[in-house]
């Protein structure tokens, strides 16, 4: 029998602001003036609004370090920024953790907040107070906690960035290291185990490609990895999936790939999709072999459902059946559908065949053996 004690929820405030008027919205005093430990969290919105540099400016101006908000679709600010510290986790007691310590959250462009997996605690910690701007004022109403302003965020960044500039007093800079989550330790292969680590892979495939290369990823499982070996330095150049939708990402690259021809820039596109991702929306690589698409599509194969086993962890179900998927041939779907297929085992090997793409018209897809492995959920 489950039972619930549901507590009054807290007044909340919504404001619309103009932008010929001075900033009034709710909080900005706040940030000029009464926030010791503030802390920034920015979501999608930040890069559609093509908002990185005054997102960056506003960051160095309080001195806050920057989260992303959780299961961001679009990098909101560059992660080799010294005052990024990562992405939340989507769970409310875990990102509560994360936020504890702060008195003063101001959360741009994104949901207040996405959670998938539920794990208890509260909404905030104790003490933390919210600002929530949005340009959706759905997302505003739904927002359980803080105040929300409906506004772009690159308008409503740039007004807080101007009364910033008229507070004559310098904020205290925070040290960011002090809230930046540990990396992962890479994994190294050895000759008892020959199979590349996901870590292994993703700083191969960083080093191989071009620097302004558009990723599209669709591996959730080594996301943690993917991030920490291939850091989004440059807007416009990570797309994945909101919410954890599965199967967007594979037909979202081809929809790239088509927007860089179209437009004349054509940047690399690498998609990287998980062995299990890869089944929900495979027919999308024939897509991209009709249009003659460059597009290097990469495949960890682990030969499972490896998220779906952490979240069969993180409930306390271990051996939920159904989750592996072995047997698999990538390059033989590839050529069905008109690709170029290949395997690569090691790290020169990935490299070789990421060239060789580069050189050659139309997609490519490559299949590469990994460990399996699984994750902390969060």
């Amino acid at each position: 029998m489950w039972t619930v004690t549901p507590s009054p929820p807290a007044p909340r405030s919504t404001t619309t602001p103009k932008r010929s008027s001075p900033p009034s919205t709710p909080g900005t005093k706040e940030v000029q003036l009464r926030s010791e430990r503030p802390v920034l969290i920015f979501g999608a919105a930040v890069a559609r609004d093509r908002a990185w540099d005054v997102a960056v400016e506003l960051a160095e101006r309080v001195g806050a370090p920057v989260w992303a908000a959780p299961a961001s679709e679009r990098a909101p600010f560059p992660e080799d920024h010294p005052l990024y510290v990562g992405g939340l986790p989507f769970a409310t007691g875990p990102l509560a953790e994360r936020l504890r310590g702060h008195d003063l959250a101001v959360i741009i462009g994104a949901p207040v907040f996405r959670y998938y997996p539920y794990v208890a605690g509260p909404y905030l910690p104790d003490g933390l107070r919210l600002l929530h701007i949005t340009d959706d004022p759905a997302e505003a109403a739904r927002a359980p906690v803080g105040d929300s302003l409906v506004s772009s965020a690159g308008v409503a960044m740039q007004m807080l960035v101007g009364a910033l500039r008229r507070d004559r007093r310098e904020p205290e800079a925070l040290t960011p290291q002090e809230h930046r989550m540990a990396p992962h330790p890479p994994t190294d292969a050895t000759a008892a185990d020959a199979v590349m680590s996901a870590r292994q892979l993703f700083a191969t495939l960083r080093s191989a490609c071009e620097a302004d290369t558009v990723l599209v990823e669709e591996s959730p499982s080594n996301l943690a990895d993917l991030h920490a070996e291939w850091p989004i330095t440059e807007p416009d150049s990570f797309y994945t999936f909101a919410s954890g939708g599965l199967g967007w990402n594979l037909p979202a690259s081809v929809g790239i790939a088509l927007a860089e021809s179209d437009s004349g820039r054509r940047r690399a596109v690498v998609a990287i999709i998980g062995d299990g991702s890869f089944q929900y929306s495979v027919q999308s690589i024939w897509t991209a072999a009709q249009h003659g698409l460059d597009i290097l599509f990469v495949v960890p194969r682990n030969g499972e459902y490896a998220i779906l086993k952490a979240f069969a962890e993180l409930e306390d179900t271990p051996g939920v059946p159904g989750l592996d998927i072995p047997g698999i041939d990538f390059v033989a779907l590839a050529t069905a559908y008109g690709c170029h297929g290949v395997r690569a085992s090691t790290p020169a090997e990935v490299a070789a065949e990421v060239a060789a793409a580069r050189d050659r018209s139309g997609p490519t897809l490559l299949e590469v053996a990994i460990n399996a492995a699984v994750p902390s959920l969060l």
